[in-house]
């Protein structure tokens, strides 16, 4: 019996995030977020603090984006393996 030559494929899964609008909606969020503090306090907060302000707020955003990338990861090599223990299974159930 000739020896199989089994070679892994690379599968590649498209992002169901599209990091363009992450960005954008970031930058709004953080925006209406300190145009919020201004109104509700009725106050504006000077260029420094604002500019600060925003970057902070983006910098957190993007931690909670980061954890959604890791998190979509883990789902998928669990998916994937469930995948195998069932096609495992089935095999072992047929055989």
């Amino acid at each position: 019996m000739s020896e199989i030559n089994r070679e892994e494929k690379a599968m590649s899964l498209r992002s169901p995030v599209n990091f363009d609008i992450v960005a954008d909606n970031m930058l709004d969020i953080a925006e209406f977020t300190v145009e919020k503090y201004e109104f509700r306090n009725d106050t504006v907060l000077s260029a420094e603090m604002r500019e600060n302000a925003l970057k902070e707020i983006r910098n957190s955003l993007w931690v909670k984006v980061e954890e959604m990338r890791r998190r979509r990861k883990k789902i998928l090599e669990e998916m994937f393996s469930l995948a195998e223990e069932t096609l495992d299974e089935i095999l072992r159930d047929k055989g």
